[in-house]
């Protein structure tokens, strides 16, 4: 008998339809060893030797595996290809305590029974390169959580936690705060002409007046704009130029995690966590390629196979001469990695399984789509620029125009026809050789200039990997954590703003700190951990580096930072004193407590903020997010609890609230 170990019971199920009854594929249910977490669990007298344990939720499906261990004649180490990935397996080795020579490590991009029995003729080692940089990345992250945060609670507030890659996050989400409320609007205005021919209207802005473009800020205010009204009243306009050219619009790579992750969050209103979610179902099921990815590449089967379905559903117009190819940006993606992709090019979304999760069904659509657009012409338009000018001011007029939807048959993009009457610069003598046009009305338009918007989790994740902060694998965590720790919120628009504390924890990291919350420091530790799953550093080194100055500057900061009290605003006031009611902060969370403590010891919880649905089951109350007593757990249940028990894991689909 061959044992296969995977991390997830799905992912079990999904393989155990390729292999043959010699083959008994069993989970490790995710990591089978981990840092304790009743203490530091690093050694920092020893080359900062993790000491691993075997949590009590593990041990049972340890023992069970042993067991099965025992019995067979080979094992066979199928988890993730990514640093996570290898980490379990190692760990695997270590708890089952097998010979070297019993057991195989094997890695796939998709579950499909190609790739399994690919992967079964090609075994290898583990690669302790990869499994030492996920332990630098585990024991740099418990270092800086477990000494920092403590130093938090003594000079903030209890509860409070601070993170290598959480603390950068955050930073970004405040100091972008910090550019809204500090930004002065300036007024602006525009002059917009509608004309007219041969029926049909077009609007035009003005752009020049006597040869001279206008800047943004030339009319700053309604009397400048009705000068120049004044100019204009009763004069005929008529066409000075025409211009038209062919633009190309081209197809978008197929998806990596970030991309992927802002896309869904944007047509899909699906958050990072529920992204990846969605996508590890997909992947275990046998759906997708695996989904922790910042590669571009596509197998030549994959290109093949797109090819195959265009040809036959969409004809020949829409088939390229030969497959296109991308280059994948990432400095740390691996080459033999891909991007992400169905599975089988010829699955469209509706030949997926009817018992698949409709959120699943979704997401699998948006990946198919754009990985055949990857495949599909280039869209083709047809630009139009015409002048118009009107007693020595020149109004523009922009029109487009699709001639060939090229990959837009696929995957919309924003993009919107503005199709223009057929203008020319060349009209009766009566105008001077030029076309005449009849002015429908000229009016001025005021404006004033915005502020930078609040980032959402799309913006934001794009602007963590653009700035080499985290890998695939943590975008999603870290926009969860620092939103469970109370740093951040999200707005009306579920866009990402700041609360109070987040505000003054970051003040104090920035002030005290700097190293830990500065990008660039943060971006530079991303590439050392890469250095170190390629082979080409040694971790310890790479932990020593950053430990010893950071564990010094801590010890000295302990004496001389003061304390701050964390006490955020309400608009409710105390039922017993009438004083304000504030937010502070326990070892039990937060909670809401009269200002005029302690003369009044006052408290009550928070109101339980709604997300918009009505509960499904009742129709009266609203859908809000709780916490279990027992296991800690978020759900999701009705507003009128006790009086109505909904109770629901996942956010439900109902009515949403005007």
């Amino acid at each position: 008998m061959k044992l296969v170990i995977v991390e997830s019971p799905t992912k079990a199920k999904t393989i155990s339809q390729f292999l043959g009854k010699n083959f008994v594929i069993e989970s490790s249910y995710g990591h089978v060893r981990d840092l304790p977490k009743s203490q530091l669990g690093v050694d920092v007298e020893n080359n900062f030797q993790p000491k691993y344990i075997v949590p009590l939720k593990a041990k049972k499906n340890v023992s069970a595996l042993k067991k099965k261990a025992a019995e067979a004649e080979k094992i066979i180490l199928a988890t993730d290809e990514d640093r996570e990935g290898e980490a379990i397996a190692w760990h695997l080795a270590q708890v089952l305590e097998f010979n070297t020579n019993q057991h195989e490590r094997i890695v796939f991009h998709e579950i499909t029974k190609k790739a399994i029995e690919e992967a079964l003729k090609n075994p290898r080692d583990i690669d302790m390169h990869m499994v030492n940089a996920q332990q630098a990345r585990r024991i740099l992250d418990r270092l800086v959580g477990y000494k920092l945060s403590p130093f938090l609670w003594q000079k903030v507030a209890r509860g409070l936690s601070a993170g290598r890659v959480q603390s950068v996050a955050v930073r970004l989400i405040v100091e972008r705060e910090a550019e809204i409320e500090s930004f002065k609007k300036e007024e602006y205005w525009t002059i917009e002409g509608v004309f007219k021919k041969d029926g049909q209207s077009f609007s035009a802005q003005l752009y020049k007046i006597n040869e001279r473009v206008l800047e943004k800020f030339d009319i700053k205010n309604e009397s400048g704009a009705k000068k120049i009204l004044e100019n204009l009243k009763g004069k005929n306009a008529v066409v000075s130029s025409v211009e038209k050219s062919a633009q190309e619009r081209h197809a978008p790579p197929p998806f990596t995690t970030s991309t992927l992750q802002q896309a869904a969050f944007q047509r899909l209103r699906m958050s990072a966590k529920e992204t990846m979610r969605n996508a590890q179902r997909l992947y275990e099921e046998g759906y997708i390629t695996y989904m922790r990815t910042d590669s571009l590449n596509l197998s030549e089967e994959s290109l093949l196979g797109a090819a195959g379905w265009i040809k036959g559903n969409l004809g020949e117009k829409y088939l390229l001469p030969k497959p296109r190819t991308f280059k994948t940006k990432s400095k740390s993606a691996q080459e033999a990695h891909e991007a992400i992709r169905p599975t089988d090019p010829s699955r469209a979304p509706e030949k997926l399984k009817k018992s698949t999760d409709p959120r699943e069904t979704r997401l699998y659509e948006l990946i198919w789509r754009r990985f055949i657009a990857s495949q599909l012409p280039s869209a083709i338009l047809e630009n139009t620029k015409a002048d118009i000018g009107v007693d020595g001011h020149t109004f523009r007029a922009n029109g487009a125009r699709l001639v060939f939807d090229g990959f837009l048959k696929i995957y919309q993009m924003k993009f919107s026809e503005n199709i223009l009457p057929e203008l020319s610069a060349r009209g009766g003598s009566a105008s001077g050789g030029k076309e005449n046009l009849n002015v429908e009305s000229i009016a001025p338009l005021q404006h004033f200039t915005e502020p930078p918007p609040r980032y959402n989790e799309a913006s934001l994740v794009k602007v963590l990997e653009k700035n080499g902060i985290g890998r695939p694998s943590t975008y999603a965590p870290t926009i969860s954590t620092i939103q469970e720790r109370g740093y951040v919120e999200k707005d009306e628009q579920r866009r990402l703003r700041s609360t109070e504390t987040g505000k003054i924890v970051n003040a104090m990291l920035v002030e005290h700190f700097p190293e830990i919350v500065d990008v660039g420091f943060t971006a530079k530790m991303e590439r050392d951990l890469d250095e170190i799953a390629e082979g080409r550093r040694e971790w310890p080194p790479v932990i020593r580096e950053f430990y010893e100055p950071f564990s010094k500057h801590l010890e000295t900061k302990y004496e001389s930072v003061d304390s701050q009290k964390i006490e955020e605003k309400t608009d409710e006031s105390c039922p017993n004193c009438g004083k304000p009611m504030v937010i502070k902060r326990g070892r039990f969370g937060r909670f809401m407590a009269c200002s005029g403590f302690p003369e009044c010891k006052t408290t009550k919880k928070l109101p339980e903020a709604s997300l918009n649905v009505k509960c499904p089951k009742c129709l009266e109350g609203d859908v809000v997010r709780r916490r279990g007593k027992k296991n800690g757990r978020y759900f999701f249940g009705c507003s009128k609890w006790p009086d109505c028990d909904f109770v629901s894991r996942t956010l439900p689909g109902g009515e949403k609230k005007e």
